[in-house]
């Protein structure tokens, strides 16, 4: 009987639905952190009677036919990429991306990753790195001597230092922007990397066109729905359901058909 096997792909789909939807309320908190949807297939489809196929000498068409389906599958994980809204923190290195863009990161393995996630800080020599101490790109390091650090929103690093009235430039910040950020892969600790579905990224400084600004002291929140996602959440719990009462159904047609007699 299909239905049992239709049925059965259906809870493993709502299984990753379910996953999915897990994955998103537990980010709620973090920075940056872009909503996935599951996306689902229908599956090939067997044909009982092939639909345009002729049925009779007289050349009649089948205008319908039978074909029946083998269940569902898990298309993709798509990332919405919609950038959530800012929270103002007071912190001198917090920076928020408004518009398109990505932070440039060198991992100690001389690879890059992108994220939005700004919640810079200090190395002990004074470079602007990550939570977990990787360099911010290009590589901007501040004086030791410095008294304030100000960041504009064309990227500018600029330090005030005492005994000197204006500010000195000690670094610019850079955006990468991807054809297709939703190409990007994610490889945890609110990085991606770069890809072949991506595009090859673009680097240039923020404020220039297609490229977003930078606010210091702001950072970007996550951008789920706690609203959506709990009605998400009841709609595939529901759709697994039915398809384990599918299933028992099935279960006792066979039982029907084993016990005649």
């Amino acid at each position: 009987m299909r239905a049992l096997s239709i049925a059965a792909t259906g809870m493993m789909a709502q299984q990753t639905n379910v996953e999915v939807i897990s994955n998103n309320i537990a980010n709620m908190n973090t920075t940056a952190y872009t909503s996935r949807r599951a996306e689902f297939n229908d599956l090939l489809y067997q044909n009982i009677r092939r639909v345009g196929s002729t049925s009779s000498d007289a050349g009649t068409i089948v205008p319908a036919g039978v074909q029946l389906g083998l269940g569902v599958k898990t298309a993709a994980v798509y990332r919405i990429t919609e950038a959530g809204s800012l929270v103002n923190t007071n912190n001198t290195l917090d920076l928020a991306i408004q518009g398109k863009g990505y932070f440039k990161i060198k991992l100690p393995t001389g690879d890059f990753a992108y994220t939005r996630d700004g919640s810079f800080q200090m190395s002990p020599t004074g470079q602007v790195v990550t939570h977990d101490g990787y360099t911010v790109q290009p590589g901007i390091t501040i004086p030791a001597n410095a008294t304030g650090v100000s960041i504009n929103a064309s990227g500018q690093v600029l330090v005030s230092t005492s005994g000197t009235v204006a500010q000195a430039t000690v670094g610019q910040l850079a955006l990468t922007v991807f054809p297709n950020d939703a190409g990007l892969s994610a490889t945890g600790d609110n990085l991606f990397a770069e890809t072949p579905a991506s595009g090859a990224g673009q680097d240039s400084t923020p404020g220039q066109p297609g490229f977003g600004t930078t606010m210091q002291g702001f950072l970007e929140t996550s951008n789920v729905n706690s609203v959506t996602e709990v009605t998400n959440l009841v709609s595939a719990q529901r759709a697994y359901e039915m398809n384990s009462k599918v299933i028992q159904a099935g279960n006792e047609m066979m039982q029907t058909v084993v016990q005649l007699k």
